[in-house]
């Protein structure tokens, strides 16, 4: 019960990303989004996460569930909002928030 009530006070957030090992490969990445090239597609070709198999989708989640620096991000971005690379332990993380 307690628990429950603890995660309804997180912040909740959905979003999804693509994962690569450089900050090279990120920007790359970026320029192909900002030529218009769909986010999903380009999640399952190039990710280096196991969500790449699903766009890159990280699915509904709350605060403390992902990275600090992903969710940070996330937080500064608005719906349908792209980062920038953000680095991480994992590698560089190009994400993109979505609505609940």
């Amino acid at each position: 019960m307690l628990e429950k009530r603890m995660h309804k006070s997180l912040a909740r957030y959905r979003a999804r990303h693509i994962l690569l090992e450089d900050v090279e490969d990120a920007q790359y990445v970026l320029e192909k989004l900002q030529q218009g090239e769909d986010f999903g597609e380009l999640a399952k070709e190039l990710s280096e996460c196991n969500s790449s198999q699903k766009g890159g989708d990280l699915g509904l989640f709350v605060s403390g569930q992902v990275a600090p620096e992903v969710e940070r991000a996330i937080y500064h971005l608005k719906i349908d909002e792209i980062s920038e690379p953000v680095e991480s332990e994992y590698g560089f993380h190009i994400i993109q928030r979505l609505a609940l």
